[in-house]
């Protein structure tokens, strides 16, 4: 399944920025960014609660805001890009 993370964390303390930080780290593990704090992932069921756990563990609920958007379809039908798209679809062929 294909998700879309999304998250915002308070920086402006210390520990904010180790959870940014963390929370990029949990996401880069699970899918590609696409834009600063927006990662495009592909999951199974399994990997989305693993990582949903991880991501739920790490937040300060009551500072940060992290959004999961499940993409239903394929990506060129539910993503619309305008402009840079540095995208890379593992599933097509790669030339090495």
């Amino acid at each position: 399944m294909d998700i879309l993370v999304t998250y915002d964390v308070e920086t402006q303390e210390k520990s904010g920025q180790k959870r940014l930080r963390k929370v990029a780290t949990i996401c880069q593990n699970f899918g590609q960014r696409v834009q600063k704090s927006v990662f495009e992932c592909r999951v199974t069921q399994q990997q989305l609660e693993e990582m949903e756990h991880q991501l739920s563990r790490v937040i300060d609920k009551e500072r940060d805001s992290l959004r999961i958007y499940l993409l239903y379809g394929d990506r060129d039908r539910v993503v619309r890009v305008y402009g840079r798209d540095d995208y890379i679809n593992y599933d097509d062929p790669m030339i090495l």
